[in-house]
């Protein structure tokens, strides 16, 4: 059952640190025209970064990489996808390109969904932005390799009504002004995750609406910090607060409220680190704080051909002082010695 009812969520009481996160997240929305009146390349090199990791994390998430060497040039358009793993990055991005171009306001409807969907999948899949045909399972696969369902979202039966059901509630919601846009947003993507409306990519599709519903309300961090990355450095907390608030959901008996503090915690988060960004940014070059921002986002162990490969337009004598600088931090270390060794960020 939708959680998205705007009568029973305006009759909710809010706790003290989920009103805490959504003045947080207000005033930080707030700052950001200040942030964004910085210097355009400054802002120029976090977007092109920012939209790389976008790509990259949200497909990874899904268990979808590509080669270190082509990520770049995929996502950026410089280089044609190769196969169905390159063809679903580079779709990611055209669907941020979508959004972040529109200059009018999105009216949330099921087509919407279907177009993000559409063009993340690439094109590559027959199925791209329909409905699935069959019922699906959200499927966890434990330490010992077992698979074990942990949710049975909405039948393919019921896919269509309930979509359009959520975006009519939506956007009833928003016009209702009852509740914050926020949580609003928060709970349209959990309930969106819960019918699982398509065969494949619905992670994917959740984030994309997460970004586009944000922008609509004026949060244009996106743009310049991957919410993205900041997903998939804390998937072990989201698979949990997911799991969590999904149980009892199709007779209306979940608990939300989780779920609300872990998304706005991440927008929070986003937040932080685009401030920070653009403050430590005015003391370097652009391309010097381009290979600081590279080096941070890595989740696993990188080379220095890694970085050379993700960052042309950085000369090797340029990536080797970064790394030294972060070393000398205590923000990165070299794990093992000689020819095979390799960096890694200090979590």
């Amino acid at each position: 059952m939708l959680v998205l009812d705007v009568e029973k969520l305006s009759e909710m009481s809010i706790p003290i640190g989920t009103s805490w996160l959504l003045g947080a997240c207000m005033e930080a929305r707030g700052k950001q025209d200040l942030w964004m009146k910085q210097k355009p390349e400054v802002l120029e090199v976090l977007r092109e970064q920012a939209i790389i990791q976008s790509a990259e994390s949200s497909n990874r998430i899904e268990g979808v990489t590509i080669p270190a060497d082509r990520l770049r040039p995929v996502v950026l358009g410089k280089a044609k996808p190769r196969d169905r793993s390159e063809k679903e990055l580079a779709g990611y991005k055209q669907a941020l390109d979508w959004i972040f171009s529109r200059k009018r306001q999105v009216s949330l409807s099921p087509k919407v969904i279907q177009r993000l969907h559409a063009t993340a999948q690439g094109g590559f899949s027959g199925d791209a932005g329909k409905w699935k045909e069959r019922d699906n399972a959200v499927v966890e696969i434990l330490p010992n390799g077992e698979r074990k369902v942990r949710f049975v979202p909405t039948s393919a039966r019921d896919t269509p009504q309930t979509m359009d059901a959520l975006c009519r509630r939506y956007r009833e919601a928003i016009e209702d002004e009852r509740v914050p846009p926020l949580i609003l947003i928060a709970t349209f993507v959990f309930d969106l995750l819960c019918v699982h409306p398509f065969r494949d990519g619905n992670g994917r599709v959740s984030r994309l609406a997460s970004t586009l519903l944000l922008e609509a309300h004026g949060f244009k961090v996106a743009r310049y910090t991957s919410l993205e990355r900041l997903i998939e450095q804390s998937k072990e907390d989201y698979y949990h607060v997911l799991a969590e608030c999904s149980r009892g959901w199709h007779k209306g008996k979940n608990i939300i409220i989780p779920w609300w503090n872990y998304f706005l915690s991440m927008l929070r988060l986003a937040y932080k680190e685009f401030e920070q960004q653009v403050e430590s940014a005015q003391a370097r070059p652009a391309k010097s704080d381009m290979v600081r921002q590279t080096v941070l986002a890595l989740v696993e162990q990188f080379t220095l051909g890694d970085l050379a490969a993700q960052l042309p337009a950085a000369s090797p004598q340029l990536i080797k002082k970064v790394l030294a600088e972060l070393k000398k931090e205590g923000k990165i270390r070299l794990a093992g010695k000689g020819r095979g060794a390799r960096w890694e960020v200090i979590q």
